[in-house]
């Protein structure tokens, strides 16, 4: 009798994970895969909007992982500091806690999971969620099939599950007050989503009041990010790095496609600095 195994794949709500869930149903129909997303409570709505778009390709639920305390709950424990890069607890508590104490008591039955994560092959450097328990075996799909991510835009689009909506004015999944947002980002999610916008504005001034050191964007209040003026520089700004970006770049004569930039790309961010290792695309 074989030891048992479970086969889990982790559904962040961008890309990437999206891609090797089409790629391992295709590739892999045979295997038990159980697909999930850790939810916040704090994502956008072109988030869960996907999330059901993708069920439908898969023919199986999602399985939605929700941490048994919210995030009102770990910033009043945190003394309503915001998390940061250099403090990420909504990580920890979110998001790598809630799946933890979903695969425990398996793993400490001595079950083997496997855990198929989205690290494409042009990624050397990111390494995603790696768990110490020797139970818990990793596999990247992605990477080992050489895919690239013009290879996950094609397997998105050949399969018809197309890419989350966000994409048009955002660069990744997780919270809508990421604090790896770009300042353009953070303007586009006022322009379209100023409910979203504004209860992040909220936890901000709460912040700040109890002394907290930080700001969801560096050197700045949301408040002031949204003055007129500073909107329009900070979009000034992300169009002249465009057109500089694109003059750099080679154009391919037999194609009339416009180059897809990333809000990543613009700024020269490498991906893998600038998300966490569950919150990414």
């Amino acid at each position: 009798m074989s030891a048992p195994e479970r086969h889990i794949l982790g559904i962040s709500g961008g890309r990437d994970s999206a891609a090797l869930a089409v790629f391992m149903r295709q590739h892999h129909p045979d295997l038990p895969i159980e697909y999930f997303f850790t939810d916040t409570g704090k994502e956008l709505p072109e988030v869960y909007t996907f999330l059901d778009r993708l069920e439908g390709f898969l023919g199986k639920t999602i399985r939605r992982l929700n941490p048994d305390r919210d995030f009102d709950f770990w910033l009043k424990e945190y003394n309503n500091f915001l998390p940061s890069p250099r403090t990420r607890w909504c990580t920890r508590q979110l998001k790598l806690r809630p799946l933890e104490h979903w695969l425990r008591p398996d793993l400490e039955a001595g079950v083997t999971v496997h855990s198929y994560v989205a690290i494409r092959a042009d990624e050397p450097s990111r390494e995603g969620y790696q768990s110490t328990h020797p139970n818990m075996k990793v596999h990247l799909p992605l990477r080992e099939a050489g895919i690239d991510r013009a290879g996950v835009l094609e397997i998105l689009r050949q399969s018809d599950v197309g890419e989350p909506a966000y994409y048009d004015w955002r660069s990744r999944s997780g919270c809508t007050f990421c604090f790896f947002q770009q300042k353009i980002e953070w303007v586009r999610l006022y322009r379209n989503h100023e409910d979203r916008f504004m209860e992040a504005v909220n936890y901000e001034k709460t912040a700040l009041e109890d002394g907290s050191p930080f700001t969801w964007s560096d050197g700045e209040s949301l408040i002031d990010l949204i003055e007129p003026k500073r909107m329009q520089a900070i979009e000034d700004d992300y169009a002249a790095r465009i057109t500089r970006l694109r003059a750099r770049r080679p154009r391919n004569p037999l194609s009339a496609k416009t180059p897809d930039e990333t809000v990543d790309d613009v700024y020269g961010i490498d991906e893998a600095d600038g998300g966490c290792v569950i919150c990414h695309k």
